[in-house]
């Protein structure tokens, strides 16, 4: 097999298949990649177009080719020496009767074999806000028919098991009756009794602390490593579970040193993974942003900043948006999860003898802590606190005073994470640890991203649109750090959660070096902006979009657009919801979006030629730097040519290689193939070799070197020329410079 020194991410389903992936192989393996990346491959409910909503961990999905055409995609890739790596969801599964081990569950109660594989309270049954209606509107009406031969019941677009004997009750006597509580899915926001995925109320979260979970939901992938099958793995959401650190530990042990292992994780600012995970880091997240904020111009940005002000009447910051943003999702969204927390707490305080507390008291200080929490979770264990989570549990309570002002009820509270002294403390901890994540990510992810719009090129995952802009020292340290501590970790530009692709958001960084060019592309656009116009601030987020995916030669991109704006309206939540939309305000988007394009169309302004040339030269020395930077490349499937896509499902189109329609587009592909063929000749410059990056004739110089070998890359931090490759010295290459 090929050292790793590449991988290249393939997203599953739509039409793709294990045969289909084999197929795409000659093209992996000519690009330069090592490994291909593989979404989850495990099987999930028929309509599934990702994968992540697994049914059955201990299957292949039949849909995809099953365990046949699994390895027969894997003998195919070992042919050409290329690893696999797989997705795994441990932290969740489908809430649904396709998943066997729940189906088990909601028949047999807490009596089933399955029941504490999942984070439910079975002394109160699941209940399951998924009907369409309320149930007494939709008994009055006899939508619900009892199967008494199969022992469930149905209505129009769904079906429960019943419990064994329950069929000839009465429908009040047989629902009693039941292991799980039917409810009208308006009610989600007020009570649960499971742990959920963020606010995905049909997915529910798995126990894999415990050992015979671990067991039943590992014993597929490491089997498949232990046969040779699998090179690699990529846990995803590892925040979400109870004991990260101990799920990887056992992960390790089950699959043996040698195998690489990346966690999805969030990394704020500066702050480390914990120490002794048992990982080679993480996806890239982190990577992707500060190359970001390498190639913006600060006093570009400074400029744009009063422009948005001045054009759409923002005001505040970021971090204020973000705190009042949490506090709007704990009242919505997982308001469930709020309540949840209040009764853990009461329940933690009278198990350690502490002075029961007003219930309303207990919530608002609660919900203070999660609206302050400085980023995605803590890992406190029974045994207590590490030093980095006291240092956030003080800035955390003490922000929190400032908002309830309730001390009494804090202390209370902080005296909860100093060690468990039972079940019921280290319960509260637990879930609200694996809280925090969801409250930051649908917050400022899937709303503040929305509205706190002066540059999108700062809303994408992984960042922070207030964050300081990085120079070329910081630059260097950080990345001299990252491979003294995880030399293998993932470098991305883009991938299935990106907000936006690589190449569109290049175009956004352009915007901080030519903010003249967004003002005048903006007053270009005021003709357009008549009686029914979005508001302001709407048409800035639209112009920026518009610039983002603006590839004059396709025809869809005013349906694309008009698509993402329904998105981006949704999730912001001021104009319209998803509980709740406006198609008016909606449609009015969708319509300027296409007038703008339009316009365009007819005659390209010069300001958009200038943000395009630019963004390309941004985008191919972003590139470059990825793939000679500390960690291991990850191209994201069809990024190679130029990746132009929004957030998802635009993101997350069928990919099918072709030729390059565009001069950039060769450009690209040809610096991916040059620059990975390299990792691949050189595997060890890369994974061992010293890294220095110093600023030189207002550009960057970027070297690496490992003995005789040595590489050096030149690149522009102002988007006014391509990358060009300096040295290339020690390493065997019939191939020219790349230029």
């Amino acid at each position: 097999m090929k050292p790793l020194s590449a991988t290249y991410r393939l997203q599953l389903r739509q039409g793709v298949d294990f045969d289909r992936a084999a197929e795409l192989l000659a093209h992996i393996d000519t690009l330069g990649a090592s490994h291909l990346y593989l979404s989850p491959i495990f099987t999930a409910p028929e309509d599934s177009t990702h994968g992540y909503d697994v049914a059955d961990p201990s299957q292949i999905d039949p849909i995809l080719g099953g365990r046949a055409g699994f390895e027969r995609l894997a003998r195919a890739a070992q042919a050409r020496g290329i690893g696999i790596v797989l997705d795994l969801v441990p932290n969740h599964t489908v809430l649904s009767v396709e998943n066997p081990w729940l189906l088990d569950a909601l028949k047999h109660g807490a009596a089933s074999a399955y029941a504490d594989f999942f984070d439910v309270d079975w002394n109160e049954g699941l209940i399951l806000p998924i009907l369409p209606e309320p149930f007494d509107d939709m008994a009055a009406a006899g939508a619900f028919e009892i199967n008494a031969a199969e022992e469930r019941i149905e209505w129009q677009g769904g079906w429960l098991p019943l419990a064994p004997g329950t069929a000839g009750l009465d429908l009040p006597e047989m629902m009693r009756a039941q292991h799980w509580r039917l409810r009208f899915w308006e009610r989600e926001r007020r009570r649960l009794t499971h742990r959920r995925f963020f606010n995905v109320t049909t997915l529910i979260g798995m126990r894999i602390e415990e050992q015979k979970v671990f067991d039943a939901m590992m014993a597929l992938p490491v089997a498949l490593v232990r046969a040779g099958l699998v090179q690699g793995l990529r846990i995803d959401h590892v925040d979400g579970l109870a004991r990260p650190g101990e799920y990887l530990a056992r992960l390790r042990e089950a699959v043996g040193p040698k195998v690489p292992v990346w966690v999805e994780k969030i990394l704020t600012g500066d702050e480390e993974m914990p120490q002794g995970w048992a990982t080679d880091g993480t996806t890239g997240y982190e990577a992707s942003d500060r190359i970001t904020r390498l190639l913006m111009d600060e006093s570009g940005q400074q400029r744009l900043d009063s422009f948005w002000r001045e054009a759409t009447g923002a005001h505040g910051s970021y971090e204020d948006m973000c705190v009042q943003m949490r506090g709007l999702i704990l009242d919505g969204d997982l308001r469930a999860e709020l309540v949840e927390m209040q009764g853990r707490a009461q329940a933690a305080l009278a198990e350690r003898g502490d002075t029961p507390r007003d219930g309303e008291e207990l919530r608002a200080a609660i919900r203070a802590l999660l609206m302050v929490f400085p980023q995605y979770r803590s890992y406190v264990t029974p045994d207590g606190a590490r030093d980095e989570d006291e240092a956030l549990l003080r800035v955390t309570f003490e922000r929190a005073g400032a908002l309830v002002g309730d001390a009494a009820t804090l202390a209370a509270l902080r005296r909860l994470f100093d060690g468990s002294e039972g079940p019921q403390t280290y319960g509260f901890v637990r879930r609200f640890q694996q809280v925090t994540g969801a409250v930051v990510a649908k917050a400022q992810e899937d709303t503040a991203f929305f509205r706190y719009t002066r540059n999108l090129a700062e809303c994408e995952v992984g960042s922070e649109a207030d964050a300081p802009l990085l120079s070329a020292e910081a630059f260097e340290s950080w990345c001299r750090e990252r491979q003294g501590r995880y030399p293998l970790a993932m470098t991305l530009g883009s991938s299935h959660d990106s907000k936006r692709g690589e190449d569109a958001r290049a175009r956004l960084v352009a915007l901080s070096h030519d903010p003249l060019a967004l003002r005048e592309l903006w007053q270009g656009a005021a003709p357009l902006a008549t009686a029914g116009a979005p508001r302001a601030d709407v048409r800035w987020y639209i112009l920026q979009s518009a610039v983002a995916l603006w590839e004059p030669g396709r025809d869809d991109l005013e349906t694309r657009l008009g698509e993402h704006m329904e998105k981006a309206l949704r999730e912001a939540r001021q104009l319209s919801s998803w509980t709740n939309p406006d198609a008016a305000i909606e449609a009015a988007a969708a319509e300027f979006g296409a007038a703008l394009l339009s316009d365009w169309r007819r005659q390209p302004p010069e300001a958009l030629s200038r943000l395009v040339q630019r963004g390309e030269a941004l985008s191919l020395a972003a590139h470059a730097l990825r793939l000679v930077m500390p960690g291991v490349p990850d191209i994201y499937q069809g990024s190679e040519y130029g990746s132009y896509a929004l957030t998802d499902p635009d993101n997350r189109a069928v990919f099918a290689p072709h030729e390059p329609d565009s001069r950039f587009g060769h450009d690209k592909l040809a610096l991916t193939r040059r620059l990975l063929g390299l990792r691949a000749r050189a595997p060890g410059l890369f994974l061992h070799g010293s890294f220095e990056a110093r600023e030189d004739r207002g550009g960057l110089l970027v070297t690496r070197r490992r003995g005789e070998q040595v590489l050096s890359l030149y690149v522009t931090l102002d988007g006014s020329s391509a990358p060009v490759l300096v040295e290339v010295n020690g390493i065997a290459s019939p191939d020219p410079v790349w230029v």
